[in-house]
């Protein structure tokens, strides 16, 4: 009953950004099934126009990888930057997910969360993965200040 509201939730998540794929590198042949690699995804911020979060993760890969049915490890790197005037689309909640992404067939997934420093006037992004029961420790974290966009003259 746990298991489907919770599964229930994560298709229901509302606002959520989608990566896109921006390149990868194989890590590990293997001779069944697709290599181990790490990949490189890029979104946007929902909330927040202006910000592009670039978030790199370790794929498995042979069979089961293949399958969908591997469990990704848990590392995973982030760097977001401002690429344009930043905006808020609405208002921020500290410790808002703003990505998340499956990493095994049912229990695990990847998210970053964003919270707001008003006091440095700064964004910060940080990914960490987790598990119904246990999660990870390992965590990356990246952080934005908040200055004007130049205009063009």
């Amino acid at each position: 009953m746990r298991l489907t509201i919770w599964l229930a939730g994560l298709a229901l998540l509302p606002g959520l950004a989608h990566a896109r794929e921006v390149g990868e590198v194989d890590t590990v042949f293997k001779w069944l099934g697709p290599n181990h690699k790490i990949v490189v995804e890029a979104f946007d911020d929902p909330k927040v126009a202006g910000v592009t979060c670039y978030l790199s993760r370790a794929k498995t890969g042979g069979i089961k990888g293949g399958l969908g049915l591997a469990e990704d490890r848990a590392e995973a790197s982030i760097a977001c930057r401002q690429v344009g005037p930043i905006q808020f689309d609405a208002p921020l909640e500290d410790g808002e997910v703003v990505f998340k992404e499956r990493t095994s067939l049912i229990f695990k997934t990847m998210q970053v969360v964003r919270f707001h420093d008003e006091a440095r006037n700064a964004l910060i992004y940080l990914v960490y993965s987790d598990r119904i029961i246990e999660g990870s420790p390992q965590n990356a974290v990246t952080a934005i200040p908040i200055v004007p966009w130049p205009t063009a003259r």
